[in-house]
């Protein structure tokens, strides 16, 4: 049968460059809170006094609670592929963001209604786009053409910090993420407040968020007797390529905690040079002066969100004195 959706023929723009425009590429796999972080983010940007607009370019988000300024429904929706397509949910997401890349121009056309203001994209939550599929890689570097700085923000839910095991597996999906995508990059561990709501932690929050000694998550591992000899064997060998790279760590996010998205804001701005354009006045300093002040020693703020959010006793690490900066910790 004839395909419901509009059949169009990309015709893509070489004309000049515009002015540049910033914004966030917001993945993670599904369930942790994209949707709801471009929701309390663009409320929070509202509020600094940024012009703000947020595109929608997952297939299977429907209802969003934000006001959407595009909306790749109006392209193709995922509902129709996999019935006219016979596809399953995994496979129709694929076509439809396979569909908008041979489409950019439509994209393109949207896109340009929102130069100037400062977008938040909202992508779909199949791991399998990010680690070895080249459409959403293909989209971003079609967008830095078009004249925008974007960050990839990266969101994994923090419930997964409960278990040893399936902390590395978080891990390798972000290592793999960064290395596919290669934008500059920040992972953050949203629902911080729900994080030991599947158990308690065997480490303190900065053991999670700097991600600094693996062989002490390996050997953690290989002393859990419920574990079978090869399961911790295959754990360790991970860990140690994991600590090759070094290049995992995480800001850790509660949405609905003002001061928290003010220090995810601030990583994401160093990383996509938003900060060194002077865009925003004073609005920010205005609305966050404590947020805004004199950077802390990441054991301190870790021990603050710890206090609040934790029941377990925090791990003690010092930090050198030649630790990185507040956005490599996150990147």
């Amino acid at each position: 049968s004839e395909m419901c959706i509009r059949d169009r023929v990309s015709t893509q723009s070489t004309g000049p460059k515009t002015r540049m425009s910033f914004g966030q590429w917001v993945i993670g796999p599904p369930g942790a809170g994209k949707t709801t972080y471009c929701h309390g983010m663009a409320e929070f940007l509202r509020a600094c006094g940024r012009d703000v607009a947020v595109v929608n370019l997952d297939p299977a988000n429907e209802n969003a609670p934000y006001k959407c300024d595009l909306d790749i429904s109006d392209l193709v929706q995922l509902e129709e592929v996999m019935a006219e397509l016979d596809l399953g949910p995994n496979g129709g997401l694929i076509y439809c963001m396979e569909y908008l890349e041979l489409n950019s121009d439509w994209l393109q056309e949207g896109l340009n209604k929102l130069k100037g203001k400062y977008v938040l994209f909202d992508l779909p939550g199949q791991v399998e786009l990010f680690t070895n599929h080249d459409c959403i890689m293909k989209l971003a570097r079609k967008l830095e053409q078009w004249g925008f700085r974007l960050t990839a923000v990266h969101l994994v839910d923090s419930h997964h910090c409960a278990e040893a095991s399936k902390f590395v597996a978080v891990l390798l999906v972000t290592l793999s993420t960064m290395m596919k995508l290669e934008m500059p990059h920040v992972n953050v561990l949203s629902k911080i407040d729900l994080v030991e709501s599947h158990g308690r932690l065997d480490f303190g929050l900065e053991f999670y968020t700097s991600c600094l000694d693996m062989e002490h998550l390996a050997a953690h591992i290989r002393d859990d007797t419920r574990m079978p000899p090869a399961f911790a064997r295959l754990n360790t060998v991970l860990c140690e390529t994991i600590d090759m790279f070094d290049y995992v760590q995480f800001c850790p996010l509660n949405v609905s905690d003002k001061h928290m998205i003010a220090s995810v804001l601030k990583v994401v701005d160093k990383a996509n040079g938003y900060c060194f354009g002077g865009l925003e006045g004073e609005n920010m300093a205005a609305l966050m002066g404590v947020a805004s002040g004199q950077r802390e020693w990441r054991y301190s703020q870790a021990a603050e969100i710890q206090d609040i959010y934790l029941d377990t006793e925090l791990e003690v690490t010092i930090p050198s004195d030649d630790d990185d900066d507040d956005e490599q910790s996150c990147s």
